[in-house]
């Protein structure tokens, strides 16, 4: 980003249907016209408008996640946060704070003179001629003023399939049986950005089609999906994840995805709607696939319910790739290696890479992040320990007598290939389509997939 505040085109917001018609009329709350902010017309703020501009350019060029504006008690700082980690940029002048702010305030339509409480908001900008971005923006109130925290929704990608996922030929023959089953229950896990949400539009990409009524409910829909339902969670006005899951159940669903089971009422019916005919797909923050069977009992979900409507649970987290173009070999003693988990065998005649930094990752060292993922199928051991409340560590262990890896192994496999291999063209849904032998019964579809897997 410059410092300089060359000449840039002002950003303006996108207009969006009959938005552009009340694009003149006065803001009740800011007491500005919609559409075109004051700011873009005051010389004084002209400074903080081309700041914008730039930090926005600068976060699209670096591919960042979100932004992070942060006030202090002698001026403040902006932070992008690149494939998972924050990077702090040039530090902008002082006295553009409170206008750098009050600029991103007006354009997502959020009350400029609140300064107490949280706020949130969403604008649509375009950056240049023919591209537009989104953003969600939250406001936090702190000692030396407010934070602003930019979200950037991108578009789903292309490409995106199981393959791009990062799932290995094992995994994602488990997956697909999975949602392809008729009903069930199938649960992605991981923290927070781990890309679970990701993970489940995948899912929904694969599995729409003209012949489904597809239905989700997110708090809040980040990205639009053509040909999916989607409801946006408005707790303030009683629509929550229950109220519309339910509603969903009279909407003659086939596919239902909730973002994530927080509460009892959520997990209750979503378990009771896998178990009348719907296959549901949801989220749920637990370490482990093992722990996420605990974790529902321990919200209070029956154990018989659980066993009869739990199809899989899977694991992830998001891991930074090596840059290809500067990744420089680290060769590591035989018993160091040894001691971060790889087998004897894996190790003879193989030396990691480390990362240095060029002009292609910025300097970061690291370019893009990849899924490493967990999949457990439900087997009939497993239903029986669910239904005897057995523990996190129990599952752990019939998971691992079953060939199950774990996160860790799932990332050693990774640092063992080194560069990204090249994975086979994404199957269409037609190719997925009926070619399973998991998509008529009810019992057998993880019997088969276990009979593939190695032992």
């Amino acid at each position: 980003m410059q410092t300089s505040f060359q000449p840039a085109a002002l950003l303006r917001p996108q207009p969006a249907g009959s938005e552009s018609a009340s694009r003149n009329k006065p803001n009740a709350r800011t007491g500005e016209t919609d559409g075109v902010a004051a700011l873009a017309h005051a010389p004084d703020n002209a400074p903080a408008v081309r700041l914008l501009t730039d930090t926005l350019r600068e976060a699209t060029r670096r591919n960042a996640s979100d932004l992070h504006i942060e006030p202090a008690e002698s001026g403040w700082r902006v932070r992008l946060r690149i494939d998972g980690v924050l990077h702090e940029i040039a530090t902008p002048p002082a006295h553009l704070r409170d206008a750098f702010i009050t600029r991103v305030k007006v354009l997502a339509r959020m009350d400029i003179a609140e300064r107490r409480v949280p706020q949130d908001g969403r604008l649509r900008l375009a950056t240049s001629p023919g591209r537009t971005e989104d953003y969600r923006v939250n406001s936090l109130p702190t000692l030396f003023g407010e934070k602003l925290v930019l979200r950037r929704l991108d578009a789903l990608p292309t490409d995106l399939s199981l393959d791009s996922l990062g799932l290995d030929a094992q995994q994602r023959d488990a997956v697909g049986c999975a949602i392809r089953a008729p009903h069930g229950l199938v649960l992605v896990t991981g923290p927070t950005g781990s890309g679970k949400t990701l993970s489940l539009y995948c899912f929904l990409n694969l599995l729409n089609s003209e012949s489904r009524n597809l239905c989700s409910v997110e708090d809040p829909a980040e990205i639009q999906l053509a040909g999916i339902n989607q409801v946006s969670v408005r707790e303030k006005a009683g629509l929550t994840f229950a109220v519309a899951l339910r509603a969903f159940l009279r909407q003659d669903p086939d596919i239902v995805m909730v973002g994530e089971i927080r509460d009892e009422e959520t997990a209750d019916v979503a378990v009771k709607a896998a178990q009348t005919g719907h296959l549901v797909l949801s989220t749920l923050h637990t370490n482990d696939a093992p722990a996420a069977a605990a974790r529902l009992l321990d919200i209070g979900v029956a154990p018989y319910n659980l066993a009869a409507a739990l199809r899989m649970v899977t694991a992830q987290r998001l891991v930074r790739r090596l840059c290809t173009a500067c990744r420089t070999p680290a060769p590591h003693s035989a018993a160091a290696l040894r001691s971060a988990g790889f087998a004897e065998e894996q190790i003879d005649g193989w030396q990691p890479y480390t990362a240095k930094g060029c002009a292609a990752c910025h300097g970061i060292g690291y370019r893009g992040r990849v899924g490493v993922h967990q999949v457990m199928p439900m087997s009939d051991a497993m239903r029986d320990l669910i239904v005897a409340r057995a523990g996190t560590h129990e599952l752990a262990r019939q998971a691992r007598s079953e060939h199950i890896g774990t996160l860790r192994d799932a990332a050693l496999a990774r640092v063992r290939d080194g560069s990204p291999k090249h994975s086979p063209p994404p199957r269409s849904r037609e190719q997925y389509r009926y070619t399973s032998p998991c998509v008529d019964r009810h019992a057998l579809p993880m019997a088969r997939c276990r009979s593939r897997r190695k032992p």
